[in-house]
């Protein structure tokens, strides 16, 4: 693309500190002396400072040695950036700030496709389910992560009171949109839901990192780790139709189908951390599921049907009629 060019071309003339000629720059560039030329006058026209001298010794250069902020950047990778960052109304002051001086540093015709990119997408923070927003903590986690600080941190797990406890932040790790803090604990490397982290004090201790510590290494041997308990258990059974829908909502990819019975019944297996947590997940289909094994699965079903039974299952008593109007209450 033509727009790659024009960087390749603004990178060339700024890391070469000198006069370049059109048929360096093409031999560079992999394309003719007249595109190179042209490429030259585009950016000249853009506004960049670039300036041409004739004669024996002559040239393209840089204005005074005038250097641009880009750093490599290709034309894909600006449109992706701004597609991922902005306009983000829950962007920090930082970020609004950074993404202008970027938008001004680049050449006038990246910026356009910039400026679209950034148009095209939005981040609402807001959590339709009522879910506590991971932005009331994620700022000091993150500046936690960057100076390397210890922290006291409260944490609650689902139904538990938050509890405290002192971890080394060592990077922050999103998966399918879900923020993460890996931190190093007296028990070892430990990951934290962002959303779950209720309070965030500093120590005054500086974080220990491990030695020889990666980020990206050591968030993918946890999440194997996390993946290994989520499919521990399998449980089999079948399902009526048009359940389909429902099951893949309530286990995503952890259900595979077998093929539709001729009463129109399909089979299916599913994984789950054990037969009793998939068996409480899929209570609420009620008859139109049948799990077949293993035992445990259809014990734990059998165990909250007969306590829904034993709560719901009696005639609750009629509330007292109220007496019709203009009767005499008993004296």
């Amino acid at each position: 693309m033509r727009a790659d060019r024009l960087v390749a071309a603004l990178l060339f003339l700024q890391t070469t500190r000198r006069r370049v000629t059109a048929a360096e720059l093409a031999t560079e560039l992999g394309v003719s002396e007249r595109t190179a030329r042209r490429d030259l006058e585009a950016l000249a026209s853009a506004g960049i400072p670039v300036y041409s001298q004739a004669g024996q010794g002559g040239g393209w250069s840089l204005v005074g040695g005038a250097r641009t902020d880009l750093t490599g950047l290709t034309a894909p990778e600006i449109r992706e950036l701004f597609l991922l960052t902005g306009p983000d109304a829950e962007a920090s002051p930082h970020t609004r700030t950074a993404l202008r001086k970027l938008v001004r540093a680049l050449p006038a015709p990246l910026r356009e496709g910039a400026e679209a990119a950034a148009r095209a997408g939005i981040t609402d923070g807001a959590d339709w389910t009522g879910a506590e927003p991971e932005e009331a903590q994620l700022a000091a986690l993150q500046r936690a992560v960057v100076d390397a600080r210890e922290l006291r941190i409260g944490y609650a797990r689902p139904g538990r009171a938050p509890r405290e406890r002192t971890v080394q932040p060592l990077g922050i790790a999103v998966k399918s949109g879900v923020r993460y803090l890996l931190a190093d604990t007296a028990d070892g490397l430990r990951t934290y839901r962002v959303a779950r982290v209720t309070s965030v004090t500093e120590t005054g201790a500086p974080a220990v990192r491990p030695e020889g510590f990666d980020l990206a290494t050591a968030w993918r041997t946890l999440a194997a780790r996390m993946e290994d308990r989520l499919v521990a258990a399998t449980v089999r059974g079948r399902a009526a139709p048009g359940t389909e829908s429902v099951l893949e909502g309530l286990l995503g990819g952890r259900i595979r189908y077998g093929e539709r019975a001729p009463d129109g019944w399909t089979p299916f297996e599913a994984d789950g951390p054990s037969p009793e947590v998939i068996a409480a997940r899929l209570a609420g289909l009620g008859a139109r599921l049948e799990l077949l094994d293993p035992p445990e699965a259809r014990t734990a079903l059998a165990r909250i049907g007969a306590a829904l039974t034993e709560l719901y299952g009696a005639t609750p008593a009629a509330p007292p009629r109220a007496p019709a109007r203009g009767a005499t209450r008993p004296g």
